[in-house]
């Protein structure tokens, strides 16, 4: 094969990177953000290994994670789950929390800290969960410190309202969190015609995709979302990530939810 002396060099071919990305793209350089996704994981009870390729697919920064194992024991499968992700978990108690956090090493993060939440007894086999919420703070290099939050409300209507006002209300107490951005994301358990979810909205702005997200088969419902602070929302950029319905079914019965936001 012969090559012109006056030609430059063939440029290098791009890699194709999850989420539909390339290793060219200008995510990391040019347009420095961060990418939260939010997903339900059902106690991986599912396809662990479909549940894995899409987080995988996603590529996300943090991922606020919800009905994590609490059996004893569970923590191996998580911090498996983790090492499939390619991401890093804190390793924080299961007995406590069914929330969790997850990031990658594009991020700095603080170790995440489940919140206990008040739950009514006697109102039959659901009300016996306990409920937490899991909170952790990260930055990309060189940018500022944002919270996220990881959140599942309860299936009574109530329990979501109080729950969201004491997630609400502790983060504004907190001065260590109260200063900066953050992000709440979660499965609901309701949607936008919810009490909880309105009391959200007066205070930060959906910034995932309004789509249906329950059940991951055939969505119906739109329970799960990402909510952040307007400061946030206001340079909200979002990319899309195609996704195969076939793996997001044998996954787990949500779908799950991102964002991209420039803090």
């Amino acid at each position: 094969m012969t090559t012109d002396p006056n030609q430059g060099p063939e440029p290098a071919p791009t890699a194709e990177l999850p989420g539909g990305e390339t290793s060219d793209s200008p995510r990391e350089e040019a347009s420095p953000t961060l990418r939260v996704a939010s997903y339900n994981l059902r106690a991986l009870q599912d396809d662990v290994g479909a549940a894995a390729a899409v987080v995988r697919a996603i590529d996300p920064d943090v991922l606020l994670l919800q009905e994590v194992p609490r059996y004893p024991g569970s923590s191996y499968k998580i911090a498996d789950f983790a090492r499939r992700c390619d991401l890093l978990w804190s390793g924080r108690t299961r007995l406590v929390s069914g929330t969790a956090i997850m990031t990658s090493l594009r991020v700095i993060a603080t170790d995440s800290t489940d919140r206990a939440l008040p739950v009514k007894r006697g109102r039959g086999k659901r009300s016996l969960n306990p409920r937490c919420y899991t909170v952790a703070q990260v930055k990309r290099p060189g940018g500022r410190d944002a919270t996220v939050v990881s959140v599942h409300l309860p299936l009574f209507p109530d329990e979501r309202l109080i729950h969201t006002r004491l997630v609400l209300a502790e983060l504004a107490k907190n001065p260590r969190l109260a200063d900066g951005p953050f992000v709440v994301g979660g499965d609901f358990n309701e949607s936008t015609d919810g009490e909880a979810w309105h009391l959200l909205g007066e205070r930060l702005r959906l910034v995932s995709a309004e789509e249906p997200t329950f059940p991951s088969s055939r969505p119906r419902t739109f329970i799960d979302a990402v909510f952040a602070s307007t400061e946030i929302a206001e340079e909200l950029v979002h990319r899309p990530v195609e996704l195969d319905p076939t793996v997001l079914a044998a996954a787990t019965d949500h779908r799950p939810v991102w964002a991209d936001l420039r803090i």
